[in-house]
């Protein structure tokens, strides 16, 4: 939120240097106009590198999975990797690509952080999968990744538009497709799997904010681009909506996640051979 703050309040360069911030590393700058959300924002961003520090050491000294050992490391080297896209883009004056590109691996990050939330969590450790295995075609995991998939590339597409790289209209284009997927993915969990707790909630959630975020995305088009294309600043109407948009977008990717990493444990596709005289003709839904 606070990164996409920035870019609707066109604040980007309000802070000119990096790594430090005119000149100092700590001190606070005089905080005016749209240096206040610049800075804001390097403050969150140097504290969340800290943060993840602490839980990749702490991970890699108490946690016996090496796999999760190895996914606190990529979180931490996603944060590294976003600090400096974000130095990028104000060493060379916010290109469209670079911008992008920090938006894209902050979501990213934000999807590694919940899945090693949800690894580390008590459920997760003692609770005992409630298998279903799934014979449909095509099967609810491969829905959930090409749900994470449109999803990836619609941020990616808002965030060219955002940053001047590209127009509005192919981000809104795809967005039918987004809508059209992620229906489909939840309509076949609630309608199939909805006695599994782990896949109905996170279905229900991913379908509310999908409808959230068509209303919010709606809202932030009449403000950006219908009513307020002429303005010579951003304006609150414009501000809110847009930011409101961006952090949406960003809980529905990690709510799709959450849901794909569910339906792996809970729903495996039926891969096992079956015995003779049981099989079952794969379903389209």
């Amino acid at each position: 939120m606070f990164g996409a703050s920035v870019t609707s309040n066109d604040a980007g360069l309000s802070v000119p240097d990096w790594p430090t911030s005119f000149g100092y590393l700590v001190k606070v700058p005089h905080l005016v106009g749209g240096v206040r959300f610049e800075w804001s924002h390097r403050m969150v961003a140097g504290s969340l590198v800290i943060l993840t520090l602490a839980i990749a050491a702490w991970t890699f000294f108490v946690e016996r999975r090496s796999w999760l050992r190895k996914l606190a490391l990529a979180a931490l080297g996603t944060v590294v990797a976003q600090a400096i896209l974000g130095g990028m883009t104000v060493l060379y004056l916010q290109p469209p690509a670079v911008s992008t590109a920090h938006a894209a691996v902050a979501q990213t990050f934000f999807c590694i952080a919940v899945c090693i939330a949800i690894f580390t969590g008590r459920k997760w450790v003692e609770e005992v999968p409630q298998v279903e295995h799934d014979t449909r075609r095509p099967s609810l995991f491969t829905l959930t990744l090409l749900s994470i998939f449109v999803l990836y590339v619609q941020l990616i597409l808002g965030g060219m538009f955002r940053h001047r790289g590209m127009s509005w209209w192919p981000h809104v284009v795809h967005a039918a497709l987004v809508a059209f997927v992620l229906t489909w993915t939840a309509i076949r969990a609630l309608s199939v799997f909805s006695k599994i707790e782990a896949v109905r909630k996170p279905a229900i959630m991913m379908l509310s904010l999908l409808i959230t975020q068509l209303c919010l995305g709606f809202a932030a088009f009449l403000t950006r681009v219908a009513w307020g294309k002429d303005s010579v600043q951003p304006e609150l109407p414009m501000v809110v909506s847009t930011v409101a948009h961006v952090a949406v977008g960003a809980l529905l990717l990690a709510t799709t996640v959450v849901l794909a990493i569910q339906v792996w444990r809970h729903v495996p596709v039926a891969f096992a051979e079956r015995v003779p005289g049981t099989e079952r003709t794969p379903q389209i839904a």
